[in-house]
């Protein structure tokens, strides 16, 4: 019995292998807005935050008209908050997390205490490390991540009341714990599947978060000033981006059902997870691999040829895509691209020649991307560099390992989920619940013995 439904299944899914799906004219018929876009790419207004603004073009006379990027966290541009951390000489990231949450700028006292109470919440539950990470390892670690949330939902004496005061304990707690977490399955992983010796590092309290990281992931827990503050930088540029974004809307939907915290954060990291939202810098690395293992000359006319090929699925992974070229808001620059691609000059510089080498690669296919769409498709839009460009590149020169990439994303971004939530849950009022128009055929019921 069990064999002939076997085969009835294999049947039933090379039928489903030949299905062409819904045909593409119903989409226009009914004014379907496929992935919430607008005919023009703009995004369906879905919902109003306070939170961050993306703004990458401008309508005019309902034509978009593309302008610089820029990126404001609570009206404040991140260029603006970066450029001053950085005059002073400190970290950055626990202030972004201060602004993102509360609303306003921390004064130099307020700075001080939110960040040790940050720091005095990294330390796991008792047991949490030994029962749920080191019996249930996994090689990806984002899904340990999203798992070892669900599992904290235990370990908390209220984790379904939803009031302010819970919202922002909960947010604190994950904000502070994530890298800890990240950084034990981390261990883990390379314990359980690489077969490396297993080292589980306690984390500081008086230690930046971004230095607590590169503390708690290797294993001689050495790191220097500078790839501190290269993190610190990745963390601020990640940590917010509207609430547009895929994870972000994934957490607000999840949230306006009033459902717990960590099913919601859980949710948001799954989405950060696909290699179409956090996993792209894993995919332009990828394409950089086999782009410099292919041409060994890298002047300009070699890297357009090259770009050519990808472009025109002779090269890559076939997609015909360019890996941290474009973005669905941004049109002539992504301001978080401009700020790592300085970062990357500046510390490829200090890394050496090759490292030097490699940027100008970068640079070059930057430079490149825009004419390879433009005389290949036909494409004349603005083609600006992403984040992804230059985010891999920085965390390789780092030494950080291309699995952490990702979860770095994630480390981030929970304090832009944790905002959102907040406010969905505050402000939004209805469970978010788009339509979907039905195109199956209406039939009758067929009793059993007459199919």
């Amino acid at each position: 019995m069990k064999k002939d439904f076997d085969r009835y299944i294999k049947d039933v899914l090379e039928q489903h292998k030949s299905f062409s799906g819904i045909p593409n004219h119903y989409y226009t018929e009914y004014g379907v807005k496929r992935g919430l876009r607008n005919p023009d790419g703009t995004g369906v207004l879905a919902g109003l935050t306070a939170i961050g603004e993306v703004h990458g073009y401008v309508l005019d006379e309902g034509n978009k008209a593309p302008i610089e990027g820029t990126l404001r966290y609570r009206g404040i541009s991140i260029g603006d908050i970066v450029e001053n951390c950085q005059k002073e000489g400190r970290f950055g990231y626990e202030e972004v997390v201060f602004l993102l949450l509360f609303g306003h700028l921390p004064k130099k006292e307020e700075l001080e205490a939110f960040s040790a109470s940050l720091a005095k919440r990294r330390t796991l539950p008792p047991s949490f490390a030994e029962d749920m990470i080191l019996k249930a390892p996994s090689k990806n670690i984002m899904n340990k991540l999203a798992r070892s949330v669900l599992a904290l939902y235990s370990y908390d004496d209220d984790p379904d009341n939803i009031s302010t005061e819970a919202l922002f304990r909960q947010s604190l707690e994950l904000i502070s714990r994530f890298p800890t977490l990240i950084a034990y399955a981390y261990a883990t992983k390379r314990h359980y599947f690489d077969g490396k010796s297993l080292v589980l590092h306690n984390p500081k309290p008086e230690l930046s978060i971004a230095e607590n990281f590169l503390y708690m992931i290797r294993p001689n827990h050495k790191f220097t000033e500078t790839e501190a503050k290269v993190l610190d930088l990745a963390l601020m540029l990640h940590a917010e981006h509207g609430g547009g974004n895929n994870s972000a809307f994934s957490i607000r939907v999840l949230s306006s059902s009033n459902t717990d915290t960590y099913s919601a954060v859980a949710a948001a990291i799954g989405s950060l997870k696909g290699p179409k939202h956090g996993g792209a810098n894993q995919k332009t690395l990828a394409q950089m691999a086999e782009m410099k293992e292919n041409l060994k000359d890298w002047s300009d006319e070699a890297v357009y040829d090259y770009l050519c090929k990808i472009v025109r699925k002779e090269a890559g992974d076939g997609s015909g895509l360019i890996y941290g070229i474009g973005h669905a808001v941004y049109t002539l620059s992504d301001p978080r691209a401009v700020l790592l691609k300085k970062c990357a000059k500046e510390l490829s510089k200090e890394i050496g020649p090759e490292a030097e080498k490699e940027f100008e690669l970068y640079a070059a296919i930057e430079r490149l991307a825009p004419k390879v769409f433009a005389d290949v498709k036909g494409i004349t839009a603005p083609m600006p560099a992403n984040v992804d460009l230059y985010s891999g590149f920085i965390y390789q020169m780092l030494g950080i390992p291309e699995e952490l990439y990702t979860p770095i994303f994630a480390m981030a971004r929970i304090v832009g989920w944790c905002a959102h939530r907040i406010e969905e849950v505050l402000t939004g009022g209805k469970i978010i619940r788009p339509a979907y128009k039905s195109l199956a055929n209406r039939r009758e019921y067929t009793k059993i013995d007459e199919r």
